[in-house]
């Protein structure tokens, strides 16, 4: 069997680019023949099976692929990047630790479901892509050597716009999952961050029935829902100790990092109003006839753009 050295694959910083050569042959060998795209951060995304991988994340695909078996009980967290994964992943964890009869492994992806064929249970967590990149954006900007250029932003959306992204395009990751939670719905459940941050307590219920580990009438009425929800809440994981100064223990950077302002409707601030016009048009267009929606802002909401229905 080949050895791959992974510990030098995953030494590297996360937002550097990496030497092809501590990749498997196998990998090196495909990268040959993939299309790529120098991405707004610096660094090189390849196109594999119509989605945009860095070197590392597609060797693990690859690894993914050939060795991971899943068992009907494993329950997988699937999100695009800073889309609400900590968060999703807490409250998860938060009611298994309470309910000490639930010991379902849980994993966490980036990928679309095209390329790793799971029959377990998915909770797909998604988030408005223009807030989701703004919040990529800064994440990545806090972990680089050198700040980003201010331009970078812009071609950042632009490219989103090409559907050139890591793990994307979106709109293709967010609707093949969309369609199975209406084909699976009792093994894909499909979250919105902006339902979740709304009102937060329906979600969590519907969460925990999803996974077969649903609140007894006495955990509801002792409030178990809204303890975990104040333990769970944004605010309380950014406070606690391991994320003011901890690492991450694989990549290497702060965990403070993955905490922001974690607010809806914040890109209109980042986004200048050509750019805005621009990509309402563009959801709109990827959306149209799915009965898929985002809520863009806290004031103004596009409803029922899978429709072509909008109302402020």
């Amino acid at each position: 069997m080949e050895h791959i050295e992974t510990s030098s694959v995953t030494s590297t910083p996360l937002f550097e680019e990496l030497d092809v050569n501590k990749l498997s042959n196998e990998c090196q060998q495909l990268l040959q023949t993939l299309p790529r795209e120098k991405w707004w951060d610096g660094c090189h995304l390849y196109l594999y099976h119509g989605f945009w991988f860095r070197p590392q994340a597609l060797q693990g695909i690859l690894l993914f692929q050939k060795h991971f078996q899943a068992e009907e009980d494993d329950v997988f967290i699937i999100t695009v990047p800073k889309s609400g994964t900590t968060w999703l992943k807490n409250f998860r964890i938060s009611k298994t630790f309470l309910d000490q009869d639930s010991s379902q492994p849980i994993y966490h992806m980036n990928c679309c479901h095209h390329l790793l064929k799971i029959p377990s249970v998915g909770l797909c967590m998604c988030r408005n892509p223009v807030d989701r990149f703004i919040s990529l954006w800064h994440f990545v900007n806090l972990n680089r050597p050198e700040p980003l250029k201010q331009d970078s932003l812009e071609a950042g959306l632009e490219m989103m716009c090409r559907e050139v992204e890591g793990y994307g395009p979106f709109w293709r990751h967010v609707l093949g999952y969309w369609k199975l939670s209406k084909e699976r719905p009792g093994k894909v459940l499909f979250l919105k961050y902006e339902d979740l941050k709304e009102d937060i307590i329906p979600h969590l219920k519907s969460l925990a029935e999803f996974l077969g580990i649903p609140f007894s009438e006495e955990e509801e009425r002792q409030g178990m829902m809204e303890e975990i929800a104040k333990l769970c809440s944004l605010d309380s994981l950014r406070n606690r100790e391991v994320n003011v100064n901890g690492k991450h223990k694989f990549i290497g950077i702060k965990n403070s990092s993955f905490f922001r302002k974690g607010e809806v409707g914040g890109w209109v601030n980042n986004v200048n109003p050509s750019m805005v016009e621009k990509i309402e048009n563009l959801i709109e267009e990827k959306l149209s006839g799915s009965g898929l929606s985002f809520k863009m802002s806290c004031n103004y909401t596009k409803t029922k753009l899978g429709d072509n229905q909008a109302s402020t």
